[in-house]
């Protein structure tokens, strides 16, 4: 088990840090570490890139995968300079990576205008009861591809 190094909480940090003062995106950094050494890192790039998921955490972890070749980060720790917000949460525990380190809270985000509480309460609505309704209308055929999946021998698992 990696040690927690604050050398690379440092650089996520500083990755934020200029990204506000280089106004080339939102208060974010992240860096991916693998056996002692930074593999990747990121900056939120929400603004720039036109792409709503494009949180620094999602770059790094993309960044990373494709400099490992691999769709997890087995063997990784993830530094993030704030707590991650729900859809970086989710994009985390896909890719599994041995630990994420946060400095930052997400209350201090909110208090610096990124509040995503009110995702975590829609998360607990069912669909129709979201402020963006989510409403299941099945199809003739829908699910079969889930049949198709489970019979594949030759499917990679993830």
């Amino acid at each position: 088990m990696a040690a927690y190094n604050k050398e690379f909480m440092k650089e996520a940090i500083r990755i934020a840090l200029d990204n506000v003062k280089n106004g080339t995106g939102g208060p974010f950094g992240a860096i991916v570490v693998r056996d002692g050494k930074i593999i990747a890192t990121s900056g939120n790039t929400v603004v720039p890139d036109n792409d709503p998921t494009a949180h620094a955490e999602v770059n790094a972890i993309r960044k990373a995968c494709k400099q490992l070749d691999s769709f997890q980060l087995k063997g990784c720790d993830i530094y993030s300079s704030c707590e991650p917000c729900p859809m970086c949460l989710g994009a985390i525990y896909w890719a599994r990576p041995d630990h994420l380190y946060y400095a930052s809270t997400k209350e201090d985000a909110a208090d610096g205008g990124f509040d995503d509480s009110f995702i975590y309460k829609e998360i607990a609505l069912d669909g129709p009861d979201r402020f963006i309704p989510f409403i299941n209308k099945r199809e003739e055929g829908s699910g079969e591809e889930f049949r198709l999946w489970k019979e594949n021998e030759n499917k990679t698992v993830y």
